[in-house]
C-alpha cells in the first residue's frame, strides 16, 4: 500500500502540496492512523468513503467521494446505493470569494418581501443550530440539470473553478462562475465553516476536512445513506455495507481527533 509520503498529488491541483498532507504526531492508535491513510488513498483513487457523524448528532452514515473525481457513474452509486440527497460541499475561501450565500441568511435577508420566510425560519433543528445550505446550481452546458451525467459535469466543473481561484481577483472569480453556472439548479451546494472541524462537526465539514488533511482540494460529493424501512441506514447497516463492498468506514470522532492534532485546527 501506498504511504503518504509516496503519493504524488494531481499537478490540476498544485496548490495542494505534499506538505500540507498530514501525518499523525505519532502512531500510537495504529488502528486509527491505518484507516485514515487508507481513506485518504481510496478518495484520491476516486473511490467512496464511508462517514457517521455521530450517535448524538444526525446518526447517520454519508456515502463521499472526491468533488474532484465525480463522473456520472459516481451520481448513479449515490443515487442508487445510498438515496438521500446528493450534494457538494464549498470550503470557505471559496463560498467567500464568490460570494455563494448560506440560505437561511438568503431568506432573512428577504423576511420583509416575503414574511412566509419568516415562519419557515430554521431556527428549531434538532441536530445542529446552522444549516449549511447554500445555492442550487448548473453548469450552463447541461439540458435538465438532473440526470447523472448532467449533474457529474456540474459537480466536476466547480470543483475546477473552485480549486483555481488562488490569487484570482474576486470580480473575475464571479464573473467566471456566472459565464459557466447558473441558478437555481440540480447541485445542493453546502457552505463548511471557516474553521471546519473547530466550527461545526456536520457531514459537510467532516468531509471537507478529511479530504483537507489528505492533500486535497477540500469540496466532497456527499449523500445521506437510506435504508428500506423509511429511515436512514442504521450504523450497523451501513458498516455491513462498507465491509461487503471494502469501503473505509470512519467514525466522525475518528476524523475529529486527527483534526485536532493537525496544524489546521490551529
Amino acid at each position: 500500500m501506498a504511504t503518504l509520503g509516496d503519493y504524488c498529488l494531481n499537478k490540476i491541483f498544485g496548490s495542494y502540496r505534499r506538505d500540507k498532507i498530514w501525518r499523525p504526531l505519532s502512531d500510537e492508535k495504529g488502528d486509527d492512523v491505518d484507516n485514515l491513510r487508507e481513506a485518504f488513498n481510496a478518495l484520491r483513487s476516486g473511490k467512496f468513503v464511508l462517514i457517521f457523524d455521530s450517535d448524538s448528532r444526525e446518526a447517520e452514515t454519508d456515502m463521499m467521494i472526491a468533488s474532484e473525481h465525480v463522473t456520472y457513474e459516481s451520481i448513479r452509486t449515490l443515487r442508487k446505493e445510498a438515496g438521500g440527497l446528493i450534494c457538494t460541499t464549498v470550503p470557505a475561501e471559496v463560498w467567500k470569494k464568490l460570494d455563494l450565500p448560506f440560505l437561511a441568511e438568503l431568506f432573512a435577508e428577504s423576511y420583509s418581501k416575503h414574511p412566509v420566510l419568516k415562519v419557515l425560519a430554521p431556527n428549531d433543528l434538532p441536530y445542529d443550530t446552522k444549516s449549511a445550505f447554500s445555492l442550487t446550481i448548473n453548469h450552463r452546458r447541461t439540458f435538465t440539470g438532473i440526470p447523472d451525467a448532467d449533474r457529474a459535469l456540474t459537480i466536476m466543473e466547480f470543483s475546477k473553478l473552485g480549486s483555481g481561484l488562488n490569487g484570482l481577483d474576486p470580480d473575475l472569480a464571479r464573473e467566471e462562475f456566472g459565464k459557466n453556472f447558473r441558478a437555481p439548479g440540480h447541485v445542493f451546494l453546502l457552505n463548511s465553516q471557516q474553521g471546519m472541524l473547530n466550527d461545526r462537526r456536520g457531514h459537510t465539514e467532516l468531509s471537507s476536512a478529511l479530504l483537507k488533511m489528505g492533500g486535497m482540494f477540500p469540496s466532497a460529493t456527499i449523500c445521506e445513506m437510506m435504508g428500506d424501512d423509511g429511515k436512514a441506514l442504521t450504523k450497523d447497516k451501513a458498516q455491513d455495507y462498507a465491509r461487503r463492498y471494502g469501503l473505509n468506514y470512519l467514525e466522525g470522532a475518528e476524523i475529529i481527533e486527527a483534526w485536532q492534532g493537525s496544524k489546521w485546527s490551529q
